[in-house]
């Protein structure tokens, strides 16, 4: 039976998705890679944190004896074994859970006994779910430093760098608490260049020195650094820890270009990462298309959106897409879809949009203009109207964005 191009789009987004899926990547590395005959306490932090603790539990059963799990509040939903705990807190913005959660982190850490071994299981997301924080800086200040980073146009390895400069668990400080004990860490990457030290901040990952953001930045952030700064780690371990990144946005694009080869679908997977702003981003893919043969074309990253004081719906990839949108409008050979492979898009719970050359006909027929829309960052509203947006639920994964287009050939 022949399928139109927006559900041969779908077919390869959910192909990305499992080829990169929590659950699976964990179950897959620790089938391959033996751990030391210890009792494995688990720290699962971030967006996939449920879904990679259920993969170590597949394969490593009754020798977890216990641990910590944290995740982004509604994305929890997996059986685990009772002797995790299992915290739920607040993403993009944190909240007191968040402090309660990184105090939880430490506490795991520190109290680790000697005959055990820490498994950690990372994604992205972890840095607004898990921090503590130097005494002078609470709970407002963490929160109004994430508002200002989500809508700064700062790219996530900007955002975390400065993360770090301000937190008492992030770039290697959590890795300091061990002492001695054995500890491994597999991580599902949302960077460009798959840095351990820059995914969730690198809690574990000792670098040697952390450049600071050579942009400028408000006063208060500065001080907030200077504050940090000015307090003594008082841990001294040199103890490193062993990183695998076990996915990431290579491995979702590499997956979605298979797939589409098995149905026979011609498909060219561009491996520079997207990470300008979303709206010259869609632009220039669009022209880029224009140029490139028929088939299926592969694109992944993370871009920025500078946000207006009061935004609207929508998250980068919404916009992208509506801008993608305009730039088709009335055309029958192409559709575009842009979507987070975490099942999210900014504050919102749709993944992003799937686009074509009757979205802008379509939404304004239902009384919304999109040039008012994108102005307010408000792409959400209008891809509502239109019937474009994709919705997924929670995915077990987050390795960035991915960006699928059709072109008739």
């Amino acid at each position: 039976m022949k399928t139109s191009p927006r559900d041969n789009l779908l077919t390869l987004y959910a192909a990305a998705l499992e080829a990169v899926e929590g659950r699976n990547c964990v179950r897959k590395y620790l089938q391959n890679n033996d751990l030391e005959e210890k009792p494995v306490v688990l720290l699962a932090i971030g967006k996939a944190a449920a879904a990679m603790a259920a993969g170590a539990c597949d394969v490593l059963g009754e020798r977890v004896s216990g641990g910590l799990v944290v995740t982004k509040e509604g994305h929890a939903d997996i059986p685990l074994p009772e002797c995790l705990t299992v915290l739920e807190a607040a993403h993009p913005v944190p909240d007191v859970r968040t402090l309660e959660a990184g105090q939880a982190v430490i506490e795991l850490v520190s109290q680790l006994p000697q005959d055990c071994q820490l498994l950690v299981l990372t994604s992205g997301g972890a840095s607004a779910l898990v921090e503590a924080l130097p005494d002078g800086i609470g709970l407002a200040e963490l929160a109004e430093l994430n508002r200002w980073l989500v809508g700064s146009g700062l790219s996530i390895i900007e955002m975390n760098r400065i993360r770090k400069s301000v937190s008492c668990l992030k770039g290697g400080k959590l890795a300091g608490l061990l002492k001695g004990q054995t500890a491994t860490n597999l991580l599902i990457s949302d960077v460009p260049g798959d840095d351990p030290a820059f995914i969730a901040s690198g809690p574990f990952y000792r670098a040697s020195s952390t450049p600071m953001n050579d942009k400028a930045l408000p006063d208060w952030v500065v001080a907030m650094q200077q504050q940090t700064a000015a307090i003594t780690n008082p841990t001294q371990s040199e103890q490193d820890v062993p990183h695998h990144i076990v996915a990431s946005n290579r491995i979702a694009c590499e997956a979605a270009q298979a797939c589409a080869r098995q149905h026979d679908w011609p498909a060219v997977y561009h491996p520079e990462l997207l990470e300008a702003d979303a709206g010259a981003e869609a632009v220039s893919l669009v022209n880029m298309l224009d140029e490139l043969p028929g088939g299926v074309h592969i694109w992944g990253g993370e871009t920025t959106v500078q946000l207006p004081p009061e935004p609207g719906r929508g998250g980068r990839n919404q916009h992208l897409a509506l801008v993608a949108a305009r730039q088709l409008a009335g055309r029958d050979d192409l559709w575009f879809l842009a979507a987070g492979t975490d099942g999210t898009d900014g504050p919102t719970a749709d993944a992003g949009a799937l686009v074509d050359g009757g979205t802008i006909a379509r939404g304004e027929a239902e009384g919304l203009d999109i040039s008012d829309c994108l102005a307010r960052a408000d792409a959400g509203a209008f891809l509502e109207a239109s019937g474009d947006l994709v919705h997924t639920g929670p995915t077990g994964t987050n390795v960035m964005d991915l960006i699928l287009a059709w072109k008739a050939e």
